[in-house]
């Protein structure tokens, strides 16, 4: 039974930076490649960060290029998203997702707030 589990979701302020994580079990981690997406309140689900099995492609939407650094462990099933620079618009709740299956984790809460 595949199982996404993030972590590492809380309130910053503006400026701050914060690392999500996000741990896999029951595939072969090493065989997908991962993403990150958000969704804020009222708009549409967002893909923000892939990277492929190894790691050696990374894309990222335009909003956080410069600012987000997806990353992954294959050793611990663990795909991480690193987040400087907040804003507030970054607000949402982010969820990771195994490339080419439709498996969520149930997300967790990143709430950029002075």
């Amino acid at each position: 039974q595949v199982r996404l589990v993030e972590s590492g979701g809380g309130l910053v302020q503006p400026g701050g930076s914060l690392e999500l994580s996000c741990a896999a079990s029951g595939f072969r981690f090493n065989m997908y490649a991962m993403s990150w997406y958000r969704q804020a309140p009222g708009k549409e689900r967002e893909l923000v960060a892939t990277i492929s099995t190894y790691g050696r492609d990374r894309s990222y939407a335009d909003s956080v290029k410069g600012r987000f650094t997806i990353s992954r462990d294959n050793a611990k099933n663990t795909v991480y998203l690193q987040m400087n620079s907040l804003k507030s618009e970054d607000t949402a709740l982010y969820l990771c997702k195994q490339g080419g299956y439709d498996h969520w984790g149930q997300g967790t809460q990143v709430t950029v707030s002075s």
